[in-house]
């Protein structure tokens, strides 16, 4: 296997453990490139101002995607888990 099956698969485990890394990242992404697309028309305003709202944008999608993945997290470890292991018992 090369290094780079090795690496697909490793982010492919990765994203089903935490899916909201991946939508995390395509976030990122997709508003950092809308906003350089957006940079043509900007009117007025300066060059460094632009890129620090482009900047707080794609850090707030992430930021929102991590909180969202740290809920989700704890939902399945202490809500979805000990409701599987109470049912597991009352089964026996």
């Amino acid at each position: 296997m090369s290094d780079y099956e090795e690496n697909e698969s490793k982010f492919l485990r990765k994203a089903k453990e935490n899916p909201f890394v991946p939508v995390g990242m395509a976030g990122f992404f997709a508003i950092v490139g809308y906003r350089l697309l957006k940079m043509k028309s900007r009117g007025d305003t300066k060059m460094s101002v632009h890129l620090i709202h482009m900047r707080v944008a794609a850090q707030g999608f992430v930021v929102g995607a991590m909180t969202i993945g740290v809920i989700y997290s704890m939902y399945r470890d202490y809500i979805v888990k000990p409701r599987e292991e109470q049912k597991a018992v009352t089964q026996k």
